[in-house]
């Protein structure tokens, strides 16, 4: 399958577009749909662009449709929450049977975030799931799944979202754990038998070049250290801006020495963390990102799930080998997520730089994956959770780092997805009251900006619950599909 890489074949005009940023956000040239062909738009362009009086965004608007959709979804009546959420999920509903621009065909419909995002993101789609699941709609939680094979299946691994410029990377690695909701909906174990060759195609894309690695060295996704254990980074193919992002990152790259720039940004994307004092060297500037220099311990996390889901998956298909192969795998990893993440003294789970070979200072949320994986033992559980109470639980629910960075993914910020994260981490150990004090931190803060706005956002401020939230590369979208996902499991526990 041969993806539509238009932007590549249309760069000259692309680029003059992004420079003069003729747009307010520049995502809407990366989304544009030609009118014509990629030929003609060329010939059109060369001939008339010396031209006096040319005018660029004249040219654009007559050469590309927009399928912008609405900055808000508004309303009459003043619904109930829940009842919102409900009819959300239709109007979030999307379907692309066909490619247009860069959106990527699918052949199941899905569920956007919304917003400026108009497309299927993958891990999105995950917590978006969690609501579906409530909403007994069974089948647009088989159809995700559906999507994703259908991705790995044509592409090797689930991009980022269904763009073409999204093909140089993927998301944090939750098609296993979506397997798990269906089959907890549904209780039909076939599910991992029917999906175990796609399984394995997206490990190998995570696992790319392990074999031959030598000790201390690290290959696109794969990091071995210097003790010869196997953990994985976030990483990206281009080296080179982001279109949805031109020049912003055009213009962080001026100013750092970086040489790999680029690939550290797109890095960070596919953490799903855009951006986050995590990544930086100095904690305060994109300019000393070194995602590509960290091991981080929730991708480590999730791709011990899909091995142990790889190794049940065997187990029901008898294949005893491939059973035992992938069993070993995520013992392994399982000790080296003790010994390569977990600090002692502090209490909390960090990341691991390859280059230095010692723990990040950053603390940061996922600090919860391997509770909500049941990764640890009782004692480092305990430790975490007091962690959590003293340093990341506030008004408004779990803020992602104790650093207020401006960037969007640090305090004061809380995120959908680790809500439910920490709410599950601390059931899975007897922490019930912090659970419940999670749930009802962040749902209640969901409820005020509710009633306030009559909008479901994309992210909240956790410490000043008089606001909303801030910080990013753009303006807080709603919607938004994580959030009512989320909040409606939360609301109905599980």
């Amino acid at each position: 399958m041969q993806p539509n890489l238009y932007i590549e074949e249309i760069f000259d005009l692309f680029d003059a577009v992004q420079k003069y940023e003729i747009f307010e956000d520049q995502k809407a040239m990366a989304d544009a749909i030609p009118l014509f062909s990629i030929s003609v738009i060329n010939e059109n362009y060369e001939s008339q662009k010396d031209n006096e009086g040319f005018d660029l965004k004249e040219f654009v608007l007559k050469h590309f449709k927009f399928d912008q959709p609405e900055s808000s979804i508004q309303r009459e009546e003043k619904l109930p929450i829940e009842n919102h959420i409900e009819k959300l999920w239709d109007e979030l509903t999307r379907t692309a049977y066909e490619e247009k621009g860069t959106l990527l065909k699918l052949p199941k419909p899905y569920i956007v975030p919304g917003g400026r995002f108009n497309e299927f993101f993958y891990w999105d789609s995950y917590f978006v799931m969690l609501g579906l699941q409530v909403s007994g709609r069974i089948e647009m939680m088989k159809n995700i799944v559906d999507n994703c094979a259908y991705l790995i299946n044509a592409f090797g691994f689930v991009p980022n979202a269904s763009r073409t410029y999204f093909l140089s990377r993927s998301q944090p690695p939750y098609f296993s754990l979506m397997l798990d909701l269906v089959f907890e909906s549904t209780n039909d174990e076939k599910i991992y038998s029917q999906y175990f060759e796609t399984l394995e195609k997206e490990y190998r894309f995570w696992m790319d070049g392990a074999e031959d690695l030598e000790n201390g060295n690290q290959y696109r996704r794969i990091v071995k250290t210097q003790d010869g254990d196997i953990l994985n980074r976030y990483f990206d193919d281009e080296n080179a801006p982001r279109p949805e992002s031109y020049m912003i990152d055009v213009e962080d790259a001026e100013t750092s020495s970086n040489q790999e720039f680029y690939r550290n940004v797109r890095a960070a994307c596919e953490s799903g963390w855009d951006f986050s004092s995590r990544w930086f060297a100095d904690e305060n500037s994109i300019q000393s990102i070194e995602t590509l220099n960290l091991a981080q311990v929730d991708l480590n996390c999730l791709l011990w799930h899909l091995e142990k889901t790889l190794a049940k998956a065997s187990e029901l298909q008898k294949f005893e080998d491939k059973k035992n192969d992938y069993s070993k795998k995520a013992e392994a990893r399982k000790i080296a997520i003790d010994k390569y993440f977990w600090n002692e003294e502090e209490r909390i789970y960090k990341d691991y730089n390859i280059k230095s070979q010692s723990q990040t200072s950053s603390e940061h949320i996922a600090t919860l994956y391997p509770l909500f994986l049941n990764l640890s033992n009782q004692d480092q559980a305990k430790a975490v959770s007091e962690t959590i109470n003293e340093k990341f639980l506030k008004k408004g629910g779990l803020i992602t780092t104790t650093k207020d960075s401006g960037q969007q993914w640090d305090a004061p910020n809380a995120w959908a997805p680790y809500q439910w994260l920490g709410f599950l981490a601390m059931k899975n150990y007897g922490f019930d009251d912090l659970a419940e004090n999670i749930k009802n931190n962040w749902c209640s803060n969901v409820d005020r900006i509710y009633n306030n706005t009559g909008k479901l956002m994309e992210k909240y401020n956790a410490i000043d619950t008089t606001s909303i939230a801030g910080g990013g590369e753009y303006p807080n979208q709603d919607g938004f599909g994580w959030t009512n996902g989320v909040y409606i499991k939360l609301k109905h526990n599980y």
